[in-house]
């Protein structure tokens, strides 16, 4: 793994960028929990500062540090994107890999399944468990929602590789010498599966961080939990931008596309490690 990386890191611009956009990002977040102040109290500094020392990325009209909210923010975000990506992955981990090994009834019984929930409207689906579940609609309530809803597609993919790699030599050897189908699974094909995995994990992220912003920021969500969505939800709520309080708007907008830009790079790169041919001429010929 730490062979891989370096290797990355240098041969690969995307996975580099990607990186150290990641890394900026993710400093952010944790200093969060060196903040003075807590992320859900209102009217703690001057409201509508414009940046400036001390507070540098200026106040807003609930009287609370732009800065120090955003790394709550930027904390929550990441934490809940990876959260869907996490049990999700496992999801489409579970179904991909027993649908393309074992084949036949249940293949076509998980696929089913897994057709069915490609097919859902997930942003018209998301709205209505809202106010169906508004009082008990918390920040792990909707990550869990999202996760068993956003683990099809990639399942199907697995599934593809998963059929490929049963027909293979190494797979009728491991039956022959006396292997269990779980053994196999995990042992044999599971190495082949891991990157597609580690890619995807970052689409899904973006995915879900996308779709969390929108929902905060329509109001479908926990507000009252600082996320990005959630400041810029609050930002429209006082008319921030017709106020002239536009660093309100600017810095969550900005750290949250140079997320989206270096989970992006990270993920074409990964998509690039996982193809034989273009990590090759990229790192053979580099």
């Amino acid at each position: 793994m730490i062979r891989t990386v370096r290797d990355l890191f240098r041969y690969n611009g995307e996975f580099a960028a990607g990186a150290v956009i990641m890394m900026v990002v993710l400093a952010m977040s944790l200093a969060s929990y060196f903040s003075p102040y807590s992320p859900i109290d209102a009217y703690l500094v001057p409201m509508d500062v414009p940046p400036s020392e001390p507070y540098w990325f200026g106040t807003n009209s609930r009287g609370q540090d732009v800065f120090w909210q955003l790394t709550y923010a930027l904390r929550n975000t990441l934490a809940f994107g990876f959260v869907v990506a996490f049990i999700s992955r496992l999801l489409s981990l579970a179904v991909g890999l027993i649908s393309g090994y074992v084949g036949g009834a249940v293949d076509r019984v998980l696929m089913s399944i897994n057709d069915t929930f490609i097919v859902i409207p997930l942003f018209p689906l998301l709205v209505l468990l809202y106010f169906v579940l508004r009082e008990d609609m918390t920040w792990f309530m909707l990550a869990l929602i999202m996760a068993c809803l956003g683990w099809a597609y990639d399942a199907r993919l697995i599934r593809s590789v998963m059929i490929s790699l049963r027909t293979r030599e190494f797979t009728n050897a491991s039956i022959f010498s006396g292997m269990s189908t779980p053994r196999i699974v995990t042992e044999e094909h599971l190495p082949y599966v891991l990157p597609i995995v580690f890619s995807t994990f970052m689409n899904n992220m973006n995915w879900s961080i996308g779709l969390e912003v929108t929902l905060a920021v329509l109001g479908f969500t926990d507000v009252n939990t600082p996320t990005i969505g959630g400041m810029i939800f609050w930002a429209n709520q006082h008319s921030a931008m017709v106020s002239g309080v536009w660093w309100w708007y600017l810095f969550p907008t900005f750290f949250v596309t140079i997320t989206f830009i270096g989970l992006f790079l990270l993920s074409i790169s990964m998509n690039e490690y996982i193809d034989p041919r273009s990590r090759l001429s990229r790192m053979g010929n580099g």
